[in-house]
């Protein structure tokens, strides 16, 4: 395959080989027993072993339980990160709501 996508500045590039997306796919799950990527924390997550309901209320609706969850979790700073850095609006992330989580980053700017 070939990549012959514009540049950021619109030019285009010379063509590269770009591995095949299978391949791609096939090494997301590959244990290489190496660093697990900027996404591997979610593997460790509590929360992707619980009832992923409790992680997005409806509105009004209680988030004790979601919270109950995060508190024990080891992958909660990541989670927390995650959720700030992509400005995550709805749900439970590193065991703060969304109205939590703005009230965190205002107080950070």
């Amino acid at each position: 395959m070939w990549n012959l996508l514009d540049d950021e500045d619109g030019e285009r590039p010379a063509a590269r080989p770009v591995a095949p997306v299978a391949d791609n796919v096939l090494a997301l799950f590959a244990d290489t027993g190496e660093d697990e990527g900027p996404m591997g924390w979610q593997e460790r997550a509590l929360c992707a072993q619980t009832d992923p309901e409790a992680f997005f209320p409806e509105k009004g609706g209680s988030t004790r339980e979601a919270k109950k969850v995060c508190v024990s979790c080891e992958v909660r700073a990541e989670c927390l990160d995650y959720a700030l850095a992509n400005d995550e609006r709805f749900g439970i992330w590193g065991g703060l709501s969304e109205r939590e989580r703005r009230k965190l980053k205002r107080r950070v700017v």
